[in-house]
């Protein structure tokens, strides 16, 4: 971080004006540094949501929204998702550096030694109802993961962050695909170290022991690239989750688990999921118009979900790439007229078209395309955010150790504008009114 200059706030109190020096980084906006503003100026910063205020430094993800842009390390997510697949973009994540052939071949080994569960861990599955929602199993089996594996607890110990972090990249799959199974009824299958890591999900997703699985080429890929596209995406609510909870000096597992819980919700990770709903919802093409007024309509509280983001304000850089890897799914396994997808398609068009959505840039975001590839994987939508977090936790586990070797880490504390009750005496209940 580089200081430019400073900046002078005048609280009005008749003090002499505080300085902040300005610091600026690598790219994006420059910060005000207010760490000192309580103890100088005895006032707080206000932002509800925390869209004014950098949290951290970060060398991990870089988001510029006006322009639609992200990068990872500092390369373009298109290059990324068209040129390497989710274990080189996992590597750059935990590493900094795209890893060549033999490091690659290294770490693949690595993920591959890791993938299985131990045995008692699957016991966990039978404590919950067979309807359980995935997520639900996910918060309790991955935080479960901490009383398997004291052996690396020390987090202080930067090879015992690797292994955590290799240690959950590696399981998730395996976590993600036994809460399918249970749900359903059917055998967990065991990880197979002759496929890669999105073949290898499949496989224990869809396999049975009944007889042999093989996967489609096109759509292992069509995975792999959902994984790339959702591995990080800076300090967004679940990042920021497993940031604070890894603050206290909380275990990894832990941390993650945190992370699972926040991507739960419909406004972060749930976003695909409410999107399918959504089109569940409208059924039938003759019914768009009536849903798409309903958008347009100040006093309706309806929105069109899928479309549109908090950070983008111009194209998702993640939809283009996206909407390529659908139309890919859709003419591989010729569903292009499956009721479902024509919708989707037809309101994908009239967004990409009308005007009151090109003004407002409410364009198709990931969630809406990353949606329509999982159901045409044959993946239940109750099962998309799960996805999602077996894609983000690489991220997480890079931001989590980021933060933990950085000197100027301390616990997370945010401050309130306190607007309750004044000091006020306790009455005896006998003379409350």
């Amino acid at each position: 971080m580089e200081h430019k200059r400073n900046a002078i706030l005048d609280l009005g109190n008749g003090e002499p004006p505080l300085e902040f020096p300005i610091l600026a980084g690598t790219m994006g906006p420059e910060v005000v540094d207010i760490r000192t503003l309580y103890k100088r100026g005895r006032v707080f910063t206000y932002d509800p949501g925390f869209m004014s205020t950098a949290s951290s430094s970060s060398s991990i993800t870089f988001i510029d929204g006006d322009k639609g842009i992200l990068l990872y390390r500092g390369y373009p997510i298109e290059q990324l998702a068209k040129q390497c697949d989710f274990m080189e973009v996992c590597y750059l994540l935990m590493n900094g550096e795209l890893p060549n052939i033999a490091q690659k071949a290294s770490f693949d080994k690595t993920i591959k030694d890791h993938t299985m569960v131990h045995e008692q861990l699957a016991r966990f599955y039978t404590g919950f109802r067979r309807d359980a929602h995935p997520m639900a199993v996910m918060v309790g089996v991955v935080g479960a993961l901490s009383a398997f594996y004291h052996d690396a607890m020390d987090i202080s110990d930067a090879a015992h962050r690797e292994l955590s972090a290799v240690r959950l990249v590696a399981k998730l799959p395996t976590i993600t695909a036994m809460a399918y199974k249970y749900n359903i009824g059917q055998p967990f299958m065991y990880p197979r170290n002759n496929l890669n890591y999105a073949e290898n999900f499949l496989h224990m997703m869809f396999a049975t022991p009944a007889e042999e699985y093989r996967s489609n080429p096109v759509l292992a890929r069509a995975l792999d690239r959902i994984l790339i596209l959702h591995a990080d995406h800076e300090q967004n609510a679940s990042t920021s989750t497993v940031r604070l909870a890894g603050s206290t000096g909380a275990n990894p597992f832990a941390c993650i688990s945190a992370g699972i819980a926040c991507l739960w919700g419909p406004a972060h990770g749930g976003a695909n999921e409410a999107c399918l709903n959504m089109l569940e919802e409208i059924g039938d093409e003759s019914r768009i118009g009536e849903y798409i007024a309903r958008a347009k309509d100040p006093d309706d509280p309806f929105r069109l979900m899928g479309f549109g983001h908090r950070v983008y304000r111009n194209f998702d850089p993640r939809a283009t790439l996206m909407r390529e890897t659908c139309h890919e799914v859709l003419n591989e396994l010729g569903l292009r007229d499956d009721r479902l997808f024509k919708l989707a398609l037809k309101l994908e068009k009239i967004a990409l078209e009308d005007e009151y959505f090109i003004s407002k840039k409410l364009y198709p975001n990931v969630d809406f395309y990353s949606g329509i590839v999982q159901r045409a994987l044959g993946i239940p939508v109750s099962m998309f955010t799960a996805i999602f977090t077996m894609a983000r936790t690489v991220g997480w586990v890079a931001q989590w150790s980021e933060m933990i070797a950085d000197p100027e880490y301390k616990i997370g504390r945010p401050r309130q504008l306190y607007t309750g009750a004044a000091t006020r005496d306790v009455i005896p209940i006998a003379s409350r009114l």
